[in-house]
């Protein structure tokens, strides 16, 4: 097989060698078969018991305990995966008593996470005509404007949360990362404008983590949107979640900021705490659906060069495990200069044992994780919708296939929506008190001067002055 050039002292392994050694590595751990299972307090009981006899050996105990969770009932077993909390299109509408202003509402998927969580949402909006399409048609009414040509709308009280996920390329380092030369870059003013006028008793932002990076001149713009929410009254918390440890099965970063007004509480918004990846492999996600449900049966044309490239790529691999002489010349020139190019993962297929990688509106074939674990084709509409934690009843409209793989990819996933929502609502109820001392401050973040992590501590943004204007403004 031909590799390309490179420099090699006598019994050193080369960097080719080096790549499959990995390769090959990573690909066996991943043989290793687990099966996880829920089992009641009864059944725990006895397998502890079990365990506790000396001369029981590690083969009897998994045997017999094997035979206790088979004998008991399958409802003791199953597990409600991700998607399969939310409600049918009948009930969803009909919200609660909790109200909630939806920004850049997209196809809906902070919408229907808040909805789940008891929320009536009272304003949606979105430009994109085939999401309000697919809005409309799982959700209710929504306002299809750009949103800097609408005035706020009048609600009479105050609505108990406001919610934005605004337009994230400009930020993103998989999209133009133009910024606020991106007229889209700029929104998140508009946000601030409509939190002004509304007041809202909650606020949440969601972006990409390059906005944690994006400097608005000198000032990073993070603290910028910060600082204009203290300022308005709010105490303000932001994090680097990861979406995999929050029940949705694809690792996916994002930055969140709550801001909770001061006067409507004495505690700080928590974020929730984190859990394992439980069941959240491709193979408990995708590898189970069948041609009946909705948009199921819809893939995104390929041409056939990038057809045959994904064909040839292993489960668990990318383009990398291509013999050499079978890449097209625009491969092969990557593959001589590799380093050069950072070592790209294009055309990564990740193994049924794996959770997904990040699903964006951007869905080319040479992104990593777009193909099927053990089809040769990239993933359905439906599929990419489960990972996003969409429910299977929730069926997407537009004009063309990519549409609705862009509506997708562009969604806050229903589930983190929904794991955030049940968060806001214990503030609101006033069951979530926390310490300030639990939290990272402002300036630890920005004196670190390292990139936030999202095992790291949420970070707490005070500003002695502003919260000093604020309350002279109540006086």
């Amino acid at each position: 097989m031909k590799v390309a050039s490179e420099k090699k002292t006598v019994g050193a392994p080369s960097r080719t060698e080096k790549i499959r050694a990995s390769q090959a590595a990573r690909r066996k751990r991943l043989e290793i078969k687990t099966i996880t299972v829920e089992v009641n307090k009864e059944t725990h009981g006895k397998i502890k018991q079990l365990a506790g006899e000396k001369q029981t050996t590690i083969q009897d105990l998994l045997s017999s305990a094997l035979n206790a969770i088979v004998q008991s009932p399958a409802s003791e077993v199953a597990a409600v995966r991700p998607w399969e909390i939310f409600t049918r299109p009948s009930s969803v509408n009909a919200g609660g008593k909790l109200t909630h202003v939806s920004l850049f509402s997209g196809c809906g998927g902070f919408d229907l996470g808040f909805h789940q969580a008891g929320f009536k949402t009272v304003f949606a909006n979105d430009i994109n005509a085939d999401a309000c399409m697919t809005y409309r048609r799982n959700i209710g009414e929504i306002y299809d404007q750009d949103i800097r040509e609408i005035p706020p709308p009048k609600l009479g009280d105050r609505p108990d949360v406001l919610t934005a996920g605004f337009p994230c390329q400009p930020f993103s380092n998989a999209g133009s990362r133009r910024g606020l030369e991106d007229g889209r870059g700029t929104l998140y003013q508009t946000a601030l404008a409509f939190v002004r006028d509304l007041k809202p008793k909650c606020v949440v932002f969601e972006n990409v983590r390059g906005l944690l990076s994006f400097k608005n001149g000198e000032k990073l713009l993070i603290q910028e949107i910060c600082e204009e929410l203290n300022a308005l009254g709010y105490n303000v918390v932001f994090s680097l979640i990861d979406a995999s440890r929050h029940h949705v099965p694809q690792k996916r970063l994002r930055v969140l900021i709550v801001g909770v007004d001061r006067s409507q509480t004495s505690g700080t918004f928590s974020f929730p705490h984190p859990i394992d990846r439980q069941d959240l492999s491709l193979k408990h996600t995708v590898l189970d659906l069948s041609t009946s449900v909705p948009n199921q049966n819809e893939l995104m044309q390929l041409n056939p060069q990038a057809l045959h490239i994904g064909s040839m790529v292993p489960e668990g691999g990318s383009w990398k495990d291509i013999p050499y002489e079978k890449l097209p010349e625009r491969l092969k020139r990557v593959w001589d200069n590799i380093e050069r190019y950072r070592w790209p993962n294009f055309y990564r297929r990740f193994h049924r044992d794996e959770i997904a990688g990040t699903i964006t509106a951007a869905f080319k074939p040479e992104n990593a994780g777009v193909w099927h674990p053990t089809e040769k084709r990239i993933f359905s509409v439906r599929e990419v919708a489960r990972i996003q934690t969409f429910p299977d009843w929730f069926v997407f409209e537009g004009k063309t296939v990519k549409t609705k793989y862009q509506q997708i990819g562009n969604a806050v996933p229903p589930r983190l929506a929904y794991e955030i929502a049940t968060q806001i609502k214990a503030v609101l109820t006033g069951h979530n008190l926390r310490g300030e001392s639990e939290y990272m401050s402002f300036e630890q973040f920005v004196s670190s001067g390292k990139p936030l992590r999202a095992r790291d501590r949420d970070i707490i943004f005070s500003d002695e002055k502003s919260i000093s204007r604020t309350k002279k403004k109540r006086e």
